[in-house]
């Protein structure tokens, strides 16, 4: 059986984890954590890209070898991974042998079937984006930011016949909907193809730079590294064995959009399709994170660290807040007053509170076990019913990748779990000595209690350790598929509750 294949852009060696690096981790994990509780089998590779011009620099000027600086790299990156419990089942890196492998075995194929030739190139070079650039790549006549310095420079290189291909991805693009998600991009793509694309420069002179993974036919020359982390998966999932099969092809390679085009919707598809492999089924493409407006960037000194907010907040109101906020595929803005204003509103007030005064009102009122249901008047009858609404809606959302519309369905029902325990009052039933009102009041505590469990199961996707934490309290247990999990049931029904938590603790002001 094929399991459902999720890998991220890998990240480059050369920086620090940043907002944008820690969003698509997540939301990536958001979509396995999703297809697993759907009891679906999921391989989902993250990891690092680790040769190239930058990462040579950056090693020399600090006197230490690239290899080194790759090193601190990965414990940084598989650190955040812990941090943001991410369920990567695999992180590779791309100066491990299994990828090197695979890299020099398709140049050797493209070279042995004439794909790949040697000639001279005199043009433009961003040794920022590690790429040669073309007069069209200016906007009004200038070199864009992002390109870092431009230089001039001529040397001998090999090139992939890219070219070729370019009417045949355009008919890919056009006749495959899903290729592209958000559909929209598609014309980002389409545009860029409108014009002739130059073969790929597939090769760097290793005198210029010996960091690389040396060509098979040409020692003296290092593999490109579009060329090279473009690879990597295939190259994690057992290219050329018969294993590759279990997860190829990819079912959603989740980028940024600034990496679309040309390297992920146009070198990476003809690629696979000069060596024969079977493309990607779709490219998920997210939006950046804004600070006032502009991109995130170390050049403007307005990056967060993910881990400075979790170190303060929580794993699982950082997790929270990234998907909540952004609709995926649109830009959205990022601010601590906006952080905030989630984490107190949505997540101390209406989910903390909830949890805390279940669990105090149980000890108080019931010895601390869950009663039975004993009466279904109104308002547990309305409060299924919304449960019943929020459910299939949630689930169509998770399904639609409109993971911030899904949260939206749960808080709507967790408000409503407030509004009905206000409506109960177990503190004033507790004080009368009618039967009946007795029977509401277990009602109103089991209800209470089933309906914590059903929301904090429905949200796991987004808040793993929110869901295993407070489903300890509530003395169900982990549970690994959503396989009868969110029926309304007497599950808890006898269950011991444990005593009073704060899970989401007001910041304290400096």
């Amino acid at each position: 059986m094929k399991k459902f294949y999720i890998t991220t852009a890998i990240d480059y060696a050369n920086g620090a984890p940043h907002l944008g690096h820690a969003y698509e981790k997540i939301l990536t994990d958001v979509i396995a954590r999703h297809r697993r509780l759907k009891g679906e089998p999921v391989h989902f590779l993250t990891g690092l890209d680790e040769h190239g011009q930058k990462v040579q620099q950056t090693a020399r000027a600090r006197g230490i070898e690239p290899i080194e600086l790759c090193d601190e790299a990965d414990v940084a990156f598989r650190g955040l991974c812990e941090r943001l419990s991410i369920s990567n089942d695999d992180f590779i890196r791309t100066t491990e042998e299994r990828h090197k492998k695979v890299v020099c075995s398709l140049l050797q194929q493209l070279y042995d079937e004439g794909q790949i030739y040697k000639a001279d190139y005199t043009g433009y070079y961003s040794t920022r984006a590690e790429q040669f650039l073309q007069e069209k790549d200016k906007v009004n006549g200038e070199w864009p930011s992002g390109f870092g310095e431009v230089v001039e420079i001529t040397e001998s290189n090999y090139f992939f016949k890219l070219s070729q291909y370019q009417e045949w991805l355009i008919g890919h693009v056009q006749a495959h909907d899903e290729f592209i998600f958000p559909r929209f991009r598609q014309k980002q793509v389409l545009e860029f193809l409108k014009e002739p694309i130059n073969d790929l420069c597939i090769s760097r002179p290793r005198e210029r730079l010996s960091w690389g993974i040396p060509l098979p036919f040409d020692e003296d020359y290092v593999t490109y590294v579009w060329f090279d982390a473009l690879v990597n998966y295939i190259s994690a999932v057992g290219y050329g064995e018969e294993r590759f099969k279990e997860c190829w092809p990819v079912d959603f390679h989740v980028i940024g959009k600034d990496i679309l085009v040309p390297p992920h919707a146009v070198y990476w598809p003809i690629m696979l399709k000069a060596c024969g492999i079977e493309l990607p089924k779709s490219l998920l493409v997210h939006g950046w994170w804004l600070r006032s407006g502009e991109k995130m960037a170390k050049s403007t000194g307005n990056v967060v660290s993910p881990l400075d907010l979790i170190d303060q907040f929580g794993t699982d109101a950082f997790r929270y807040f990234v998907t909540r906020e952004m609709n995926v595929g649109q830009d959205s803005d990022f601010s601590i007053e906006l952080f905030l204003s989630r984490y107190n509103s949505d997540l101390a007030n209406d989910l903390g509170n909830l949890v805390s005064r279940t669990l105090n009102m149980a000890s108080r009122y019931a010895g601390s076990t869950v009663p039975a249901f004993a009466v279904e008047e109104e308002p547990e009858k309305e409060l299924r019913a919304l449960w019943k609404e929020t459910r299939g809606a949630a689930l169509e959302c998770y399904d639609g990748i409109q993971f911030h519309l899904a949260l939206d369905r749960i808080f709507t029902f967790i408000r409503g779990i407030n509004r009905y325990a206000e409506t109960r009052a177990p503190w004033k039933l507790a004080k009368s000595e009618d039967p009946e009102d007795r029977a509401r009041l277990e009602t109103a505590l089991a209800t209470m209690a089933e309906g914590v469990r059903l929301a904090v199961t429905l949200a796991a996707p987004v808040m793993p350790d929110l869901e295993t934490r407070v489903r300890a309290l509530l003395g169900c247990g982990e549970t690994d598929t959503w396989e009868g999990e969110l029926n309304w049931s007497e599950t808890l029904v006898g269950k011991t509750l444990s005593a009073p938590v704060i899970l989401f603790p007001r910041p304290t002001s400096e």
